[in-house]
């Protein structure tokens, strides 16, 4: 690629960038977050310790500016969650940005249970409450890590609710970090919309499912009959919004018009973050697809590492796509134990890291239930591993200089 093209690309992203966060306004929590972010990077780099980004969970698309309706993405938050946990047992200070509400670090344990936590106390004769013996173990493992995270500030977390709020924030984050330099790692497992609606076509209010408003609004309050107001509710009953026919009147139908939301990896690799090391996420529900679609990512914004997974097998296998290497399926064993924080390590990470069968699991050969162990603690380990190749490149180039 020519320097001019280089430069007429950085130069139409950067117009975009600039458009788009000119016209849809931070959230009001930002000016707090970047205080807080900025003094836990400072204290890590102080010490020269590793900072990962982890962003988790979905992001919602607002269709009022009085948020009533929504546009909402499938996640849970629960691989986000989950890796920030494996992080920090891998000696990393974690921002956690994620959707409010999500899944969290350690809660994550009790948060989704089918049993309601409270089912996991009991009431002494004295009237302390008590964890159940069954569970205390686990609980007591739970805590004192995360009592640890606290105490040491590794841990930082940093609500979003949707797209715009998720991407301000991550802007933010992601220039915090620079003097970071390779020691900062960005891992962006969070699910975000493809699509939005501008700020400036969205309604001020809850958009009506009928037109009685409008109907008040020409008629006037002392203008109202019996017949008048007859007549939009005969209207209402010819209308069932169960009835996705072609009878239903167009009028009473809504129809959403969507922008899609300015790609900003190409933003982050190139100005946000330049030094740091960068994960995406590829979520296919085509196996066919999956590989190619994480290729085409990884060329087209140039950054380090794309993790490819599959809605219907994400617990159980995901490949990594990297510059220069083999793609690398990394798979949860079969017959191993999960991972439960038990302190018994062995059966921790010793899983199927190296390569398998280049090909996709078949859902249908899947034990049913969850996986015996979790697949983050065979990807984190695998990421930090590329991540200490990325640092010790950066070292070398500049001892070169």
């Amino acid at each position: 690629m020519s320097s001019n093209t280089t430069d007429t690309s950085t130069s139409s992203s950067q117009v975009v960038e600039n458009a788009y966060f000119s016209s849809n306004p931070p959230p009001k929590a930002l000016p707090q977050h970047i205080a807080k972010a900025k003094s836990f990077i400072n204290q890590h780099a102080a010490a020269n310790r590793r900072v990962v980004l982890v962003t988790s969970g979905g992001t919602t698309v607002p269709l009022e500016k009085q948020t009533v309706r929504f546009i909402d993405n499938f996640s849970a938050g629960t691989r986000g969650a989950t890796s920030a946990e494996y992080f920090l047992e891998s000696g990393y200070a974690v921002i956690f940005l994620h959707r409010q509400f999500s899944l969290l670090p350690y809660s994550r344990h009790y948060s989704h249970s089918t049993d309601c936590f409270l089912d996991f106390l009991h009431e002494n004769p004295d009237g302390s409450v008590v964890a159940n013996p069954a569970h205390q173990n686990k609980m007591l493992r739970v805590l004192r890590k995360y009592n640890y995270a606290k105490q040491q500030n590794l841990l930082l977390m940093l609500p979003f609710v949707t797209i715009t709020d998720y991407l301000h924030e991550l802007r933010a984050v992601a220039q915090l970090m620079r003097p970071l330099g390779p020691n900062g790692l960005l891992y962006l497992a969070a699910a975000v919309s493809d699509f939005f609606v501008p700020e400036s076509r969205m309604s001020e209010h809850k958009i009506q499912s009928t037109d009685a408003t409008d109907m008040l609004k020409k008629q006037g309050p002392t203008t109202i009959t019996k017949e008048s107001r007859d007549q939009p509710q005969q209207e209402e009953e010819t209308f069932d919004n169960f009835d996705s026919s072609p009878a239903v009147p167009r009028s009473k139908r809504l129809i959403i018009d969507l922008d899609p939301v300015p790609k900003f990896l190409k933003n982050l690799v190139d100005g946000w973050a330049p030094e740091g090391m960068i994960v995406s996420f590829k979520l296919e529900t085509d196996p066919a697809i999956l590989v190619h679609k994480a290729k085409y990512s990884l060329e087209r914004y140039q950054h380090h590492l794309v993790i490819g997974n599959l809605l219907s097998t994400r617990k159980w296998e995901v490949v990594f796509v990297a510059p220069g290497r083999e793609d690398r399926w990394i798979r949860v064993p079969i017959n191993r134990r999960k991972k439960t924080l038990s302190g018994v390590e062995d059966m921790v990470g010793a899983a199927d890291q190296k390569k398998t069968a280049n090909e996709p699991l078949d859902p249908a050969m899947l034990p049913d239930g969850e996986p015996e162990m979790e697949i983050e603690s065979l990807i984190i380990p695998a990421v930090e591993e590329l991540h200490s190749e990325h640092i010790e490149s950066a070292v070398a180039k500049s001892g070169s200089k």
